[in-house]
């Protein structure tokens, strides 16, 4: 996935959005339990996490995918993918049938799993909701947080996974080494673009990341969308790239994206989630946060 930053102005502080109990330990500026989730060391193929040098044939494909995605996205086609996408014109239809609908979908991207996507939102979901019981609007962000893969889907005109899943990056400004496989930025039309090949490129610093849309109407704490549209950006929360694009409420909306990210990339197994079991949970959370129908 990759983004084009818009330049909001500065965004007031977020209310905390945890429950305070003495139970608690600091993670990331934010309270975490102190017998929660432990992250594993090995991915379900013996690997370690988010390792893109280990030799398998998984890592062919993944690396295969980087190579073919960083070469095609640039500025132009993600400005024209935002317009056609942008009108919500495409299908009407709740969270839970978008979610069914990732059961014929597999990530290319991914080195650590192999399983549809749906198994992926429920595991994170799952592992979320048992470390933070109170926290409701977390446990639904884990399950929504990877819908976007949708547009690999035939309703939804079945996209290239190039063009879909993977990190995320901005365009339009120069691409940091810290991001995946950074050699094959090389041959992105991009690369040389005097425009877009500067530290800031076409943006300003402090400008801010986010200004995700709300046309569906959710109520969903500004935590989430940060959340949702920004957990795959490991060059910023796992190495430190673009800080210099951030504003304050982005620094602050930060703090929830590096705890909610050891459940996105940790929860990764082979252990199945009794999806009857938990369903009617998740669709009381639904209804709470989102109409019963949402344009696509």
């Amino acid at each position: 996935m990759t983004i084009l930053i818009d330049q909001p102005e500065l965004g007031s502080q977020p209310e905390k959005l945890y429950s305070e109990t003495n139970e608690l330990v600091l993670d990331g500026g934010f309270p975490v339990p102190k017998d929660g989730f432990m992250a594993p060391e090995i991915n379900s193929f013996g690997n370690s996490f988010r390792d893109y040098d280990a030799e398998s044939e998984r890592q062919k494909t993944v690396e295969e995918f980087y190579r073919i995605n960083h070469i095609n996205q640039t500025y132009d086609f993600v400005k024209k993918m935002r317009e056609a996408y942008g009108k919500l014109d495409r299908v009407e239809m709740s969270i839970w049938e978008c979610c069914e609908l990732l059961n014929d979908v597999i990530d290319d991207s991914d080195p650590d799993l192999d399983e549809p996507q749906i198994e992926h939102l429920l595991q994170t979901a799952e592992a979320i909701r048992k470390d933070y019981p109170n926290e409701d609007w977390l446990h639904l962000t884990g399950l929504i947080h990877d819908l976007g893969k949708v547009l690999l889907h035939p309703s939804f005109g079945e996209l290239p996974q190039w063009a879909v899943v993977g990190d995320t990056f901005p365009l339009g400004c120069a691409f940091d080494e810290a991001n995946v496989h950074h050699k094959y930025f090389k041959e992105n039309p991009d690369y040389n673009n005097p425009h877009y090949s500067t530290k800031n490129g076409i943006y300003s610093e402090g400008c801010g990341l986010d200004n995700v849309a709300k046309e569906n109407k959710s109520t969903l704490p500004p935590a989430a969308l940060f959340i949702i549209r920004y957990h795959s950006f490991y060059p910023l929360h796992r190495h430190g790239a673009y800080k210099h694009l951030m504003n304050e409420e982005d620094v602050e909306n930060l703090k929830w994206l590096h705890i909610f990210n050891k459940y996105d990339l940790y929860s990764k197994s082979k252990v199945r989630i009794d999806v009857e079991k938990v369903k009617p949970y998740y669709l009381s959370l639904i209804e709470k946060y989102f109409p019963a129908k949402l344009r696509w």
